[in-house]
């Protein structure tokens, strides 16, 4: 991610917060009260280390909802996806834990190359004017809405 003494970027921010819901989505998987207890403490953490200024009480707790909101979202479709493949859960979470450390490593190789006063990284667009993203998941569609062959 960064030095100790930079100030992580927006980019090395998503890919902790990104990190965070994978290992709620991990702990509710797993089911497992102490994994739950510590994914819990672990998204308050990163929060707090995250925030310039101390959070209101409701903010914090609207924070921490939505991590936990994108942890059973995160879960759910892992679950679904690995039932559908014939996978396991935890090598469909794995998989999202590496697309996102690639994500903000692609993003740091872009914001390292690109001239100072462009657009940021979240506003790449390919050549087609479209926003470009790390798993390539993206579909070309015609004029009527339709996917592309």
């Amino acid at each position: 991610m960064t030095d100790e003494n930079e100030r992580p970027t927006p980019e090395d921010d998503a890919a902790r917060l990104g990190l965070v819901v994978v290992g709620e989505a991990a702990a509710l998987h797993a089911g497992d009260d102490g994994a739950l207890d510590a994914s819990e403490e672990n998204i308050r953490e990163t929060i707090d280390s995250m925030v310039d200024e101390p959070l209101t009480p409701r903010q914090e707790e609207v924070v921490e909802q939505l991590a936990a909101a994108g942890g059973t979202l995160t879960a759910g479709l892992s679950g679904a996806l690995a039932s559908k493949t014939g996978g396991k859960v935890e090598d469909v979470l794995a998989g999202a834990a590496r697309s996102v450390v690639w994500q903000q490593r692609l993003a740091a190789e872009r914001a390292a190359v690109q001239p100072e006063g462009g657009h940021g990284v979240g506003s790449e667009r390919s050549d087609h004017g479209e926003r470009e993203d790390a798993g390539g998941q993206q579909r070309r569609r015609d004029g009527d809405g339709r996917d592309e062959a």
